[in-house]
């Protein structure tokens, strides 16, 4: 595989019906592309059970090359919960699941007064924040559901309760908001509070879902597909970041496909259409996109693993065969990045950088833990649909 970088531009040049990542000295492919996902899948989990052991609780933190590793971060941690205990029982490797189910049990532990999760690591003891809670709800229900312990799901609903409690009528969030600024990736919050409902049988998150996800669909996103207030700062919003704009993609598509609406659907599809259509003629897709989709800055790797996965639920609902071509594509890139050759410590291994290069604008020189866990759950899910 060869790879070329272009000013910001970075392409790969292949042909993944030849996938190989070592042959022998005869030339032989020794690791077939499916034989590299599942080797691929198996270090990025082992990484994100050595994260948490890393740290001084149960959590789960992220590597700087720098400052090495950071304090547990609630809201990844939260939302990681799924994808080990998904590995784990598929696997039926228990240690995975153990790790799971550690982790959740820390964060009941931290769970506010309020019911909300703070922000930002949890040696900062921040505040609550919405999005941030919402991300701790996803891995309460999933152990919940693995478990059957009510503890998880009370966790659940009084976090629900607090959300809808500070929702603003017009149907978005902005009080215990990140910046205090209403931003239309909430859908990432809506898709929790929706199975909040499934799992409780309460309305009260049902109906608070529908305000947001209509506040963005009818307010907030342009003709062409782009959201407006998408980034996760106040001076680039103008250009959100890729990893913000899948969150409102994948948030709205969850939810289209669980109420059965078309309208969220669409909404979703369009964007995630044109990143597809960027990404199948470029061969990469840019770290920011503009209102007119124009590109900027480089890749953001979470944000790619995290619009594999949009594609491959978009194939899910409805066979177009370029969705799945596109996310095995994208799948194939990040198996690259993964596969570094250099001489890792346990650190690093299987663990994916923020930016491609790693010293994009994006966590630079860094190996946050949300980067790894979309990954995982991208390779996990074409797997699924591919029956690998």
């Amino acid at each position: 595989m060869h790879l070329v970088f272009l000013g910001e531009r970075n392409i790969f040049l292949h042909d993944i019906r030849r996938y190989s990542f070592r042959k022998d000295r005869y030339g032989t492919p020794i690791q077939t592309y499916d034989i590299a996902k599942k080797i691929s899948l198996e270090k990025a989990i082992r990484w994100l059970v050595h994260a948490q052991k890393m740290m001084c609780d149960n959590g789960i933190g992220s590597y700087h090359l720098v400052n090495r590793w950071s304090d547990s971060y609630p809201e990844t941690t939260g939302y990681i919960i799924p994808t080990l205990l998904n590995y784990g029982h598929t696997t039926s490797n228990e240690e995975i699941i153990k790790s799971g189910l550690s982790a959740a049990d820390w964060l009941v532990g931290i769970q506010k007064e309020s019911g909300g999760w703070q922000g930002g690591r949890v040696n900062e003891n921040k505040p609550e924040i919405v999005f941030n809670t919402a991300q701790v709800i996803r891995g309460m229900i999933a152990v919940y559901r693995y478990t059957g312990d009510q503890a998880f799901l009370d966790a659940a609903i009084r976090a629900g309760d607090w959300l809808c409690a500070i929702q603003n009528q017009e149907g978005y969030w902005k009080t215990h908001a990140l910046m205090n600024e209403a931003r239309v990736y909430d859908s990432y919050v809506d898709f929790p509070l929706l199975e909040l409902y499934k799992a409780s049988g309460n309305k009260k998150y049902y109906n608070h879902a529908l305000k947001n996800l209509d506040w963005i669909v009818d307010t907030k996103q342009l003709k062409n597909g782009w959201f407006e207030d998408c980034d996760n700062t106040v001076k680039h919003n103008d250009k959100p970041i890729l990893h913000t704009i899948a969150y409102t993609i994948d948030g709205l598509l969850d939810c289209g496909v669980f109420l059965d609406e078309q309208k969220y659907y669409l909404a979703a599809r369009k964007p995630a259409e044109v990143l597809m259509e960027k990404f199948m003629d470029n061969g990469y897709l840019n770290g920011r996109h503009d209102s007119n989709w124009n590109g900027s800055e480089y890749t953001i790797v979470t944000g790619c693993a995290q619009m594999s996965i949009i594609w491959l639920k978009l194939y899910q609902q409805s066979k177009i065969k370029r969705f799945l071509d596109a996310a095995r594509l994208m799948n194939y890139q990040l198996i690259y990045i993964q596969n570094r050759e250099i001489r890792e410590t346990n650190d690093t291994l299987g663990a994916m950088p923020g930016s491609y290069p790693v010293w994009g604008k994006y966590e630079p020189f860094a190996f946050p833990n949300w980067a790894t866990k979309y990954f995982a759950d991208a390779l996990m899910l074409e797997m699924i649909i591919t029956k690998d």
